[in-house]
């Protein structure tokens, strides 16, 4: 309660106060002390973020919300509403950058929102082309010998026809399963062997999906910014997003045989635990979570 009342009072009066006081000491405004003070990266891109979203000023308010075509226009607007010179070179290189980014992320978000909204459709080629591509990277010495086979649960669907196990995350969740395997091929493969332990083993699809909704819904909900404003120095892609998706792959498989669960019945309970450690993890200003970084010596 009382951290809700702080917040309050800070935002509403203090704040303003504290900004005064900083700019008569340094002879600079909020904006010029983020960009820089603070190194590159999701600490100085969330500060100039919450900057913004916090001005009373429109112009500054508008600027979270500029497309990527825009934002070149924006920081001069924002140069010029704050008086900054507009030959101060570090400034105006910092300010693109991190609305670079912050644009970058929202846009990321709705690509990925459009790509889960994609129904995974059988009358589709490219779609049906994604599904054997998938069975051949992870099972290449075996043949699928029907489009429609209880062979399918050999890699971890419910049933004879995998379509119906991408309703919840449409085409995103085939996307990230193949791109997962195509890029990380061996790791993939094992994976796959070691989710068929007699006592530890659970499905490798349906976990593949469900981790997908994970991924998606800590970028729906922001708890990605400190990942990809450290990893992206401007806008985050698709990619950005998958190699997240293999990370969760990757430490998920780990996190549960070492816990070593007593039975797959209490998958949504583990599955949860592992959530709450990957949001721990992304609470971090320096939080970088990459397959290629957790794969090192």
């Amino acid at each position: 309660m009382w951290a809700h009342v702080w917040g309050f009072l800070y935002s509403k009066y203090f704040r303003f106060w504290l900004k005064w006081i900083l700019r008569l000491l340094t002879g600079k405004c909020e904006l010029q002390r983020l960009l820089g003070g603070a190194e590159a990266g999701a600490r100085r891109t969330l500060s100039v973020e919450h900057s913004l979203e916090s001005s009373k000023n429109k112009v500054l308010r508008n600027a979270v919300h500029v497309e990527e075509a825009e934002v070149e226009k924006c920081v001069r607007d924002v140069m010029k509403e704050k008086k900054i010179e507009q030959k101060d070179t570090g400034f105006k290189t910092n300010l693109h950058i991190s609305l670079l980014q912050i644009s970058g992320y929202k846009k990321l978000y709705l690509n990925v929102e459009n790509l889960r909204k994609v129904p995974y459709d059988s009358e589709n080629g490219d779609h049906e082309e994604q599904l054997i591509e998938l069975w051949n990277l992870l099972m290449p010495h075996e043949n699928l010998k029907a489009r429609i086979s209880k062979q399918w649960c050999d890699i971890g669907f419910q049933g004879d026809d995998p379509k119906t196990d991408f309703r919840g995350m449409g085409l995103l969740g085939l996307v990230n399963l193949v791109y997962f395997s195509k890029h990380y091929t061996n790791e993939a493969r094992q994976i796959l062997s070691r989710s068929n332990h007699p006592k530890l083993g659970y499905s490798y699809a349906i976990v593949g999906i469900n981790l997908t909704e994970m991924a998606y819904s800590l970028l729906k909900n922001g708890a990605l910014k400190a990942h990809l404003y450290n990893m992206v120095s401007g806008l985050p892609q698709m990619e950005h997003f998958h190699q997240f998706y293999c990370y969760l792959v990757y430490e998920f498989d780990k996190f549960w045989f070492e816990e070593e669960p007593e039975s797959i019945m209490h998958f949504n309970q583990y599955r949860e635990k592992f959530h709450e450690k990957i949001k721990g993890l992304l609470l971090d200003c320096n939080a970088v979570l990459t397959l290629q970084d957790t794969k090192k010596p």
